[in-house]
């Protein structure tokens, strides 16, 4: 068995990097290691046994649990943490996307309930993506040692998760918070990333306020009336609508006014779209610049799994 400290100078001598992440709608890990046969073999055969076999220790999972109490608590102090939790239970209600980790709900987290989670990872539910210099066969190989230390057998069909709800009414809610700049968030539930409008949504929003500089929002809110440094809109969907979002920071006593601009140039926008030349812009930046998402192994890496997650 290998302890904490002589798993990370295993993973220091092969000169890899292991990592996992959780998400709303999925559990990942990664591991970038060189290619040379003998230290890629080690590493994931060290991979497969971090991922099938972690022991859980409970002296590790206190001292984590209250570091990661610490970091929420210091996150609250911030007003973007603060208006992102009561945006995001405002749009998503009770449904799994508007949950979100608090000290409390932390202190409630034993070893067991690691143990029962971590029983869930099965390797029929898992979708590996590789971007490198091996070849098929070699992919293939790899990719089973990774997962063979996993049990195997059926995947017992998963809860069924409800859609997003859509709101009944619009609400406008006002957290009094002592700071410099008031935070803005306006949205709403937007879509799944399988919806079919998917691409015309990304283009469209190019022009509105994924686009920077050249955005309606940025040249309403920003360059015509200086209410905000920066304003930005934007969809984030998922296996479920994931929200419609603008958001800003202006001074407190601006941001009234920095909405109700807000609000005009999204009312403008749905009534009439974007111009012939707009829409021309958007489609030659976003041609232009994909060649910059493509640009590296771990830019592709991301590029591959999208397609493998999202079908």
């Amino acid at each position: 068995a290998l302890d904490e400290n002589a798993l990370a100078e295993a993973w220091v001598d092969l000169g890899a990097q292991f990592g996992a992440d959780a998400g709303s709608d999925r559990f990942s890990v990664s591991l970038r290691s060189l290619t040379a046969p003998d230290l890629l073999a080690r590493a994931a055969q060290l991979a497969a046994r971090q991922l099938a076999d972690p022991a859980f220790p409970e002296a590790v999972w206190q001292r984590e649990r209250e570091r990661l109490g610490g970091q929420l608590r210091e996150a609250r102090t911030r007003p973007s943490t603060v208006a992102g939790e009561a945006f995001a239970a405002a749009v998503y209600g009770s449904h799994p996307y508007g949950r979100d980790t608090t000290v409390q709900t932390l202190a409630r987290i034993g070893v067991d309930d690691l143990r029962a989670w971590h029983a869930r990872l099965l390797p029929c539910r898992a979708a590996v993506s590789l971007v490198g210099a091996v070849n098929r066969a070699q992919a293939e190989a790899l990719v089973d040692t990774l997962l063979a230390r996993l049990p195997r057998g059926a995947c017992p069909a998963q809860a069924a998760v409800p859609d997003v709800a859509p709101l009944a009414a619009a609400r406008e809610l006002s957290i009094p918070f002592e700071s410099a700049q008031a935070h803005v968030l306006i949205g709403q539930p937007g879509i799944r990333r399988a919806d079919p409008d998917f691409l015309a949504l990304l283009v469209g929003n190019h022009v509105l306020g994924g686009g920077g500089f050249v955005s309606r929002l940025t040249q309403a809110v920003r360059e015509q009336r200086g209410l905000s440094y920066s304003v930005h809109s934007g969809f984030s969907p998922g296996l479920h609508a994931g929200a419609f979002a603008v958001g800003l920071q202006t001074r407190p006593d601006q941001a009234a006014e920095a909405v109700r601009v807000v609000r005009e140039v999204l009312r403008d926008f749905v009534a009439r779209g974007p111009t012939p030349q707009e829409l021309r812009a958007a489609k030659d930046n976003l041609i232009g610049g994909f060649a910059l998402r493509l640009d590296g192994n771990r830019k592709l890496l991301d590029n591959l799994s999208n397609i493998a997650w999202n079908g």
